[in-house]
């Protein structure tokens, strides 16, 4: 099985002195060093000098990062932290996002919404009942992680309470993004989730869909089905409602959202053009190492079934070895329509006789 090799990994065969496999998956900063010791004239097996003297191009850190046991407890000391240079900065991004979303018809009227995980017990967060196009930063909220306000000009957002109920369960989600992209919800109102193994952006940034059953919107009751399913999947289609993304930072949750949109809108367009070819399991596996190396939720442990064999074009698959189980209807009955639909021709069938 292939592995994924980072810097970091050549680095440390340079020191043991051995070569890097010929079948290796190098990460973006691993084959700049190992383009590096090209141009320096060096052979194929890892130079230690040549790699440590590479230049490492950064990626740049864009997670809010906060000293644990140090939120403001006092009303004075929120006030400050509310308008603090970092936190300002943080609403000038979300109010640029906003833009950006309903630039692209992803929020009708006042619909979606944005959090940021900023401390032990604090979230920064759009209002309610405000265009997303519109917002302006003294619009934005501070709620603590139960969903009381605690600074800001306009109330919060009814919605942000899914958003906690997933960075409540799953550490990694510092920043969500929920959204109505036409195509992607239009899957999410059906009850399904895009075909896999046919999109590798897709495999590595979003991987599998999860699907979680219908609330009422800003219910604790819809909280709940969000922040379960959001454990183990960074996209989640809130079945009859739209899409929720989380990353550890607010501009990759939307690139999340972006990149199911996308995927959902080329997938209904191949689909009309004969159904999307899907790639082995062995390249599936090669992407799943890439997303984990890019430190993604861990999805391997998810009991679907095994890669890419879908037994029908919207049925999703994962990387596993699991007996493959129902996926949840979510009050549409695949095996019940079918039937009516036989039934139907028969009918039909016999009144042109």
């Amino acid at each position: 099985m292939k592995r994924v090799y980072t810097i970091k990994d050549i680095e440390q065969l340079a020191k043991d002195g051995q070569s890097l496999p010929a079948d290796a998956i190098l990460t973006p900063q691993a084959k700049d060093a190992l383009a590096s010791m090209t141009a320096l004239g060096k052979s194929a097996a890892v130079s230690h000098k040549a790699v440590v003297g590479a230049k490492e191009y950064k990626v740049p850190e864009k997670e809010y990062k906060w000293v644990p046991g140090h939120d403001p407890k006092t009303p004075a000391e929120i006030e400050k932290f509310f308008f603090s240079p970092e936190i300002t900065k943080l609403k000038k991004l979300i109010v640029d996002l906003g833009k950006r979303s309903y630039g692209k018809n992803f929020n009708d009227g006042n619909g979606g919404n944005f959090s940021v995980r900023v401390g032990d017990n604090i979230v920064l967060c759009t209002p309610t009942m405000i265009s997303k196009g519109s917002m302006s930063i003294d619009d934005m909220c501070l709620v603590d992680m139960e969903g009381n306000q605690l600074a800001g000009n306009r109330k919060r957002t009814s919605e942000v309470l899914a958003h906690l109920a997933i960075m409540k369960r799953q550490p990694m989600a510092k920043a969500c993004c929920h959204a109505h992209p036409p195509h992607a919800t239009a899957f999410a109102l059906a009850g399904k989730t895009p075909p896999r193994c046919v999109n590798p952006e897709t495999e590595i940034f979003i991987g599998q869909v999860g699907l979680a059953d219908y609330g009422t919107p800003g219910t604790q009751h819809m909280a709940n089905a969000v922040g379960e399913c959001g454990v183990k999947h960074d996209c989640v289609f809130m079945v009859n409602h739209g899409v929720m993304t989380w990353a550890g930072d607010i501009e990759t949750a939307f690139w999340k959202m972006e990149n199911v949109e996308a995927h959902c809108y080329t997938s209904m367009l191949a689909f009309q053009i004969g159904g999307p070819r899907h790639f082995s399991e062995s390249d599936a596996r090669e992407l799943v190492k890439i997303r984990s190396s890019m430190g993604m939720v861990d999805q391997t442990g998810l009991k679907e079934c095994r890669l890419c064999e879908s037994a029908d074009e919207f049925r999703p698959a994962c990387v596993c070895n699991a007996k493959r189980e129902p996926q949840k209807s979510a009050g549409y009955d695949c095996d019940a329509e079918k039937l009516v639909q036989k039934i139907t021709q028969m009918i039909m069938a016999e009144l042109k006789k």
